[in-house]
C-alpha cells in the first residue's frame, strides 16, 4: 500500500482543536479536533476489500506499516487523525452537539481518477464528541455495516464503502437491545471511505450556533469540492446546493425503495450532502413487504423511520437543512420552493421505480392502479419483497405466474386468496400485452430493477455468530455473492426467511445498539 499518497486537505483548509486531547468536551471555536486513536495490543486483519484498494490506488496490504495503519496503529507525518463536529435532529428533536464519536478520519486519497475519497477509522476510540461513550465498535455491528456498505454498491445505490475490518483483540460491553443485560462482544474497527462524510447536521451545528462564518466557509467548501457545476456565485450558489441536494436525497431513498431497504436511523445526522447511504445500524431489508415495516426497535411504537416513510422523513429533515442554510440566504423563498418541488419529483422517480420493477416501458392511469392494487395484495398477504418481484420477472405468463407465485408468500394463499391473485395477474399480462411489452424487453426491466440476492438480517445473524467462532466461509461467500446482486442462475433463486428466525433478536429488528 502506498501509504504516502495519504493527505489531509481538510486540516488544511478548516481550523481545529490540535491538543490532542480526547477528552468529551463542547467545541465550539473549531470544525475539529486532532485526536490519537486508541492502543490495541493484539489486533489482526479479519478482510480486506482487495478491489476498493485498488480502486482508491492504495493497492493491497504487503509490509507492518500498512496492516498498522489498518488496526489505526500507524503513526506517520502525514497522518493526523481527526474528528468533526456536527449536530442534528434525532427522532425529531435537536440533540446539540454530536460529531463524529466513534469515526476517526486517517485523511484523503486521490484515487486514480482523480477523485478524493475520505478514510476514516470507525471504532478506533474515544474522540471529544463521544458523549461519554467509549467510541469502540464490537464484531457484531462491524460486520453488519462492511457488508451492507458494499452490497449497496453493487446493487447501485450511492453509498459509504468498506475497506477492512479488523479485531482489535479487547472485549467491549454492549446492551443490544437495551434490556439491562450487557454482555462482552470482541472488539473491531473497519476502514470506510467515501467522497465525503458530510452530513446535514454539520451545517445545522453552526446555524444553531449562530456562526455565519463557519456556516458560510463549510457550505462554500462543499460547493467548490462537490458541486462544482453548479457556478454561481453568493446566495444564488446556495440556492442551487440546496435544490442538488434535494435531489440526490430523493433518488438515494427511490433506490432504497427499490431493492426494500430500510435505514433505521433517519436522523439529520444519518443523512449525506452527497446523497450517499452512510452510518448502517438497525438497517434491514423487508422480507415480507410491509410499508409500515421499522428496522429499529428504538421506532417501537410510533414508526417514524418505517419503509413507507423514508420518502416523508426525507423531507422533513430536508427542512432542517433548510432552516440551517437560511442565514447565508436572509429569505426563504427559494428555499421553500426546493422543498416544494421535492415530494413531485420523489414521486415521479418512486412510481417509475415501482413500474420497472413490474417490466412496464410505460405508466397509464391503468398501470398504476394495478401497481397499487398488487402491492396491496402483497402486503395483506405477506408476500416476499425480493421473492416475489424475482419469480414475477421468470414467468412468461398468467398461468406459469400462478404456479409460481404461491411459493412466494409467508401465509398459506385461501382459495378465495388465489383466485383474487389470479385475477390481478390476468390484468398485469394483458396490460403489458396492451402496452406491447415483448416478454424479453420486460424481463430486461425487471432483472435489471430487481436483485436476486440481498443481504437479510437472518443471513447476516449466521455469518457473525460464525466470525465470532473463527470461521469465515459464510462470511467470503457472503461478500463474493453481493458483488453480483443481479445474477440470475439455479442457485441464485431468492429463499423466504425460515420461520425459526422470526422472533429471534437480530433476525427481523435491531436496536440502536446493534
Amino acid at each position: 500500500m502506498d501509504l504516502t499518497k495519504i493527505k489531509a486537505p481538510f486540516l488544511e483548509e478548516f481550523p481545529v482543536d490540535r491538543s490532542g486531547n480526547p477528552m468529551q468536551r463542547s467545541i465550539t471555536d473549531y470544525f475539529g479536533a486532532v485526536v490519537p486513536p486508541a492502543t490495541f495490543d493484539n489486533p489482526h486483519l479479519v478482510h480486506f476489500n482487495a478491489a476498493l484498494g485498488e480502486e482508491l490506488g492504495l493497492g493491497t496490504p504487503e509490509k507492518k506499516e500498512d496492516y498498522a495503519l489498518l488496526h489505526a496503529q500507524y503513526s506517520a507525518q502525514n497522518i493526523s487523525p481527526y474528528a468533526t463536529v456536527y449536530g442534528g435532529h434525532q427522532f425529531g428533536r435537536w440533540a446539540g452537539q454530536l460529531g463524529d464519536g466513534r469515526a476517526l478520519f486517517l485523511g484523503e486519497v486521490t484515487s486514480p481518477e482523480g477523485i478524493g475519497w475520505e478514510l476514516q477509522w470507525k471504532g478506533a476510540g474515544a474522540t471529544p464528541f463521544s458523549r461519554h461513550a467509549d467510541g469502540r465498535a464490537v464484531l457484531r455491528s462491524t460486520i453488519r455495516e462492511y457488508l451492507i456498505s458494499e452490497a449497496m454498491h453493487h446493487l447501485g445505490v450511492p453509498t459509504t464503502r468498506s475497506l477492512s475490518i479488523s479485531l482489535t483483540g479487547e472485549e467491549v460491553v454492549r446492551d443490544i437491545l437495551y434490556s439491562g443485560n450487557p454482555q462482552r462482544e470482541p472488539g473491531a474497527l473497519m476502514v470506510r471511505a467515501a467522497q465525503s462524510f458530510l452530513r446535514f447536521g454539520h451545517f445545522e451545528y453552526w446555524s444553531a450556533l449562530g456562526d455565519l462564518p463557519k456556516l458560510q466557509q463549510l457550505a462554500d467548501y462543499v460547493l467548490r469540492r462537490y458541486y462544482p457545476l453548479v457556478g454561481l456565485k453568493g446566495k444564488e450558489s446556495y440556492e442551487a446546493l440546496f435544490d442538488q441536494i434535494c435531489r440526490r436525497t430523493a433518488e438515494l431513498v427511490v433506490e432504497w425503495m427499490r431493492v426494500g431497504f430500510t435505514h433505521g436511523v433517519l436522523n439529520t445526522d444519518n443523512m449525506s450532502v452527497l446523497g450517499l447511504g452512510i452510518d448502517y445500524g438497525p438497517y434491514a431489508f423487508l422480507d415480507a413487504y410491509d410499508l409500515n415495516f421499522t428496522s429499529n426497535t428504538t421506532d417501537l411504537p410510533g414508526r417514524r423511520y418505517a419503509f413507507g416513510q423514508q420518502g416523508k422523513i426525507a423531507q422533513w429533515n430536508l427542512w432542517q437543512l433548510a432552516n440551517a442554510l437560511y442565514p447565508l440566504l436572509g429569505e426563504s423563498k427559494a428555499l421553500e420552493s426546493a422543498l416544494d418541488r421535492f415530494p413531485e419529483y420523489f414521486w415521479k422517480l418512486h412510481d417509475s421505480m415501482v413500474h420497472r420493477k413490474f417490466g412496464f416501458a410505460e405508466q397509464s392511469s391503468d398501470s398504476a392502479a394495478l401497481v397499487v392494487s398488487i402491492q396491496s395484495f402483497m402486503q395483506s398477504h405477506e408476500a416476499d419483497y425480493t421473492l416475489f418481484f424475482y419469480l414475477l420477472s421468470e414467468q412468461k405468463d398468467e398461468a406459469a405466474a400462478m404456479r409460481a407465485l404461491p411459493a412466494a408468500f409467508y401465509r398459506s394463499l385461501s382459495q378465495n386468496d388465489l383466485t383474487q391473485l389470479q385475477h390481478l395477474l390476468q390484468r398485469y399480462f394483458q396490460l403489458r400485452g396492451i402496452q406491447q411489452v415483448p416478454r424479453e424487453t420486460a424481463q430486461k426491466i425487471m432483472q435489471e430493477t430487481n436483485p436476486s440476492y440481498i443481504l437479510r438480517n437472518y443471513m447476516l445473524y449466521n455469518i457473525i455468530e460464525e466470525v465470532e467462532k473463527g470461521e469465515m466461509e459464510g462470511f467470503r461467500t457472503a461478500f463474493e455473492r453481493l458483488q453480483n446482486p443481479y445474477q440470475r442462475s439455479a442457485d441464485s433463486v431468492p429463499a423466504l426467511r425460515p420461520h425459526k428466525y422470526d422472533a429471534l433478536p437480530g433476525c427481523t429488528m435491531l436496536s440502536c445498539s446493534s
